[in-house]
């Protein structure tokens, strides 16, 4: 712990590193995989912007809080922006930068952006 964490109040096991198993989205086809997925697991659905600060700081504190009972799909946005309009079509739900849509049973049970994501039952 170096000086300044020390001054800041900060610790080591504040500044680990989360380890999520983050499933890629990158082809639309695999939103049916994750509609089966939810028959059997509690999912999530992470649409992230490489470009936004506000993705950045909401992701590292997801990561953190998540823990490992869900099934998490990640979706890089900028790079995908057509999955993106999917999930929003599939899902009836307005597309969000971040954005969190958690499914059980092949519904959408809760969902939020921005800062709100971490307000979230999880």
């Amino acid at each position: 712990m170096g000086l300044l964490d020390s001054f800041l109040g900060k610790n080591k096991e504040e500044n680990k590193d989360a380890k999520v198993n983050w499933i890629p989205l990158t082809d639309i086809s695999q939103l049916d995989d994750v509609v089966k997925a939810s028959k059997n697991n509690k999912v999530v659905i992470f649409k992230h912007s490489t470009r936004c600060s506000i993705s950045a700081s909401v992701l590292n504190k997801f990561e953190k809080k998540i823990g490992d009972s869900y099934q998490l799909y990640f979706l890089d946005l900028i790079s995908y922006r057509d999955i993106s309009n999917a999930i929003a079509d599939k899902f009836n739900v307005v597309h969000q930068s971040p954005q969190a849509i958690f499914l059980e049973n092949e519904k959408v049970v809760q969902h939020d952006s921005h800062y709100g994501i971490l307000d979230l039952t999880f």
